[in-house]
């Protein structure tokens, strides 16, 4: 079982990947969406920023990993944030957490 320092929640149940766009219009909401993806760093697989200076804002995805209301609630408290626009795309599939995940037989060298 894997718990979550920075949540109260186990991660035990099966999973979900999903990629969050989001899009930032309001500078200041940046520290408050920095503070919500660290809350949530257990679940993060990677995270890619491109600031679009043209049209003054910022794009951001992340890719997570995790049972499917956790990824609900990230993207609930992002989604509030001022000035920050959020949609969350998930892979068509779940997956057992890690910890329930069957184990790959050892390798047998063949000649």
């Amino acid at each position: 079982m894997r718990t979550s320092p920075g949540l109260s929640i186990v991660m035990s149940e099966e999973t979900r990947v999903a990629v969050l766009g989001i899009i930032i219009e309001n500078p200041e909401s940046v520290e408050a969406l920095n503070a919500i993806v660290h809350e949530y760093r257990d679940i993060v697989l990677g995270r890619m920023g491109i600031p679009y200076r043209q049209k003054k804002i910022n794009i951001v995805s992340l890719a997570v990993d995790a049972p499917s209301a956790v990824i609900n609630a990230l993207s609930g408290k992002i989604g509030r944030l001022p000035g920050i626009t959020v949609k969350t795309a998930y892979a068509h599939t779940s997956h057992p957490s890690a910890d329930q995940a069957p184990k790959a037989a050892p390798h047998t060298p063949t000649r």
